[in-house]
């Protein structure tokens, strides 16, 4: 069945109102554009229309019909649509609308190639109303939306236990990065008051090793994998898409990671530049030229406890940056010029393994997340193509 055949919707295309009927002051109904990307909830709108031109209605699906086009959610609300928007408005004894929200998900891909233009993609009513859809009798569509939408729920759930355990670990990060734990006396210095027996070094003065990774070209295969700026996740090097490179021994063993080494992204966008993390692997790797290696002194800094504190200071890292059009650079004199504070060893350690607890914590909700959104694929795949068919009660 054709999606704008009229018999169970109807497309209505969004159509900008004039500028002069704009307000912040919510009269009128909210103004949607755009950016109603799957899953995201949004935000409380920032400007209102008090004379809408198109409107959808409150569980009206929403879909993006300029670039970037295909993206799809359901109306919160009585709204007022801009021309980068269509809202498709279901009847309700012919198609459940949650059910061709998640349809038109699935099928996202195709809406690529019904869009228009060699620079600027649009997707146009005629071409929207072609799209061929496939629609089981409508209890059947309702059970397949609750199966889904029960899914998402569950993902939901995890996504909020994720900010809730970051929301934690960010404020004891502030607390335990410059309080310390139980600590009563406390001392001025140049960068405030802290713990009596914490000091304020460099950065250069904690570590024996500030080195700049290898330059050499990367392929599929090789001799040695080797970890680039993208595979710093979360404060851990996690690699994907593994690159290698060929070395003679000494080259290998001149930049050769070790477990406990820290890896700093020296250059990158603004957003990412100075994103850092611990090398823990197994095996024989080897580091690209965009990130800087930081080798702990042992027993003056521990290297879960440094790469917690840069971590930490990552947004005062940033600022000295030196930034250009698309990017911007920390170089390994200014990095080291850095200021951090050094408590005792062993307080370094019970703060690390404090943070630990955490990052543990949020890795199993992360892949709990992971595991969900593959059954959720899988059900989209079988219950959304007719694969496999949901069993209703008499």
């Amino acid at each position: 069945m054709r999606l704008g055949d009229g018999e169970v919707c109807q497309i209505i295309m969004g159509q900008s109102p004039p500028s002069s009927t704009y307000n912040r002051i919510q009269e009128g109904l909210p103004f949607l554009q755009g950016n109603i990307e799957f899953g995201e909830i949004y935000p409380s709108p920032s400007i209102y229309c008090s004379k809408p031109i198109k409107v959808a209605e409150e569980n009206d699906v929403l879909i993006s019909v300029r670039a970037p086009v295909g993206e799809v959610n359901i109306s919160p609300t009585r709204v007022c649509i801009g021309r980068g928007l269509a809202a498709i408005r279901c009847k309700p004894n012919k198609i459940s609308d949650l059910f061709l929200f998640y349809y038109l998900n699935y099928i996202g891909k195709k809406f690529e190639s019904i869009s228009a233009g060699s620079t600027f993609k649009a997707i146009r009513k005629n071409d929207l109303g072609q799209l061929e859809i496939l629609l089981p009798p409508l209890a059947e569509q309702k059970k397949v939306a609750e199966i889904l939408s029960t899914v998402d729920q569950a993902i939901e759930k995890v996504d909020e236990a994720i900010e809730k355990t970051q929301k934690l670990k960010k404020g004891l990060m502030q607390e335990l990065l410059t309080k310390g734990i139980g600590h009563k006396q406390f001392k001025d210095t140049e960068v405030g008051k802290i713990p009596g027996d914490w000091e304020v070094k460099k950065l250069g003065e904690v570590i024996t090793l500030c080195q700049y990774g290898l330059s050499s070209k990367m392929s599929q295969a090789g001799k040695y994998p080797i970890i680039k700026m993208d595979d710093i996740v979360n404060g851990n090097v996690v690699p994907d898409k593994v690159k290698y490179i060929n070395l003679d021994k000494k080259t290998f063993e001149n930049f050769r990671l070790e477990k406990g080494d820290i890896l700093f992204n020296r250059t990158n966008s603004y957003e990412l530049v100075g994103r850092t993390g611990i090398f823990l692997l197994d095996g024989e790797y080897v580091f690209a030229s965009y990130l800087i290696r930081l080798r702990p002194k042992g027993q003056v800094a521990d290297s879960f406890y440094l790469t917690s504190y840069l971590i930490f200071s990552n947004e005062k890292l940033r600022r000295l940056a030196t930034r250009a059009v698309h990017q911007a650079n920390i170089n390994a004199t200014t990095l080291q010029k850095v200021m951090v504070l050094i408590p005792p060893l062993h307080e370094q350690q019970k703060i690390a393994e404090i943070l630990s607890t955490l990052d543990e914590r949020l890795e199993l909700l992360r892949e709990r997340k992971e595991r969900l959104e593959r059954v959720k694929k899988g059900l989209m795949g079988d219950l959304l193509t007719g694969r496999k068919r949901v069993g209703l009660e008499a």
